[in-house]
């Protein structure tokens, strides 16, 4: 049997997981709801396989993912996603993610999924695949999310980053507080993150 930890903040989700995994070659053996309660399950559950919503509270799937890698742990990852950002998705495998499954397709494709991955076989959802392919061969593609952002957006990127307020930013590049949070929501939206949480952490993996 394969111990697997389930993360998903959508009750009707996980309980559809379990229900899947039951009479399976995987048993769960923790399920938590949020991405810091992940970090902090491990060490007592030691899961042999992670399945990750990937629009969690506090930290993301993704974020998990770059956390579990930048630690060493090569466990087998599988990111459960309604969508995902095609950067993101870009990182997630070079992040060797074993497995990214759809949520509107997990009832079909989530277990073919898992058996792919014990048996040391990436899975990943085709769509997202092809996607991912064709942005990495396009000769325009952007080779960092960042190359997205307007020189103005990165300004402001760069100084939240540097743990700055609104008001802070505001002053520093002589705008006005509502521009700033427009900036930033802009952002947020090119990067395809939530929040200035996910900004920072974004930049500390690419080593700013």
């Amino acid at each position: 049997m394969t111990k697997v930890l389930v993360a998903d903040d959508d009750p009707l989700t996980m309980a559809g997981i379990t229900t899947l995994l039951d009479k399976t070659n995987f048993t769960v053996v923790a399920t938590v709801n949020t991405g810091a309660g992940v970090l902090d399950a491990l060490p007592g559950a030691r899961p042999e396989l992670l399945i990750l919503d990937n629009d969690m509270p506090e930290r993301s799937g993704l974020d998990v993912l770059r956390t579990l890698r930048s630690k060493g742990d090569d466990r087998p990852v599988v990111l459960l996603t309604s969508r995902l950002n095609d950067e993101l998705a870009r990182e997630a495998v070079k992040l060797s993610v074993n497995g990214i499954v759809i949520k509107s397709t997990a009832p079909r494709d989530l277990l073919v999924c898992l058996e792919s991955v014990v048996q040391g076989r990436r899975w990943i959802d085709q769509e997202v695949m092809q996607r991912v392919m064709e942005q990495a061969m396009s000769p325009d593609a952007p080779r960092d999310p960042f190359d997205a952002l307007s020189a103005r957006e990165r300004a402001v990127a760069s100084l939240v980053q540097r743990g700055l307020r609104n008001k802070e930013v505001a002053s520093e590049l002589g705008l006005t507080e509502g521009t700033v949070k427009v900036h930033l929501h802009k952002v947020f939206d090119k990067l395809g993150i939530r929040g200035r949480t996910e900004l920072i952490l974004l930049a500390q993996e690419r080593g700013d």
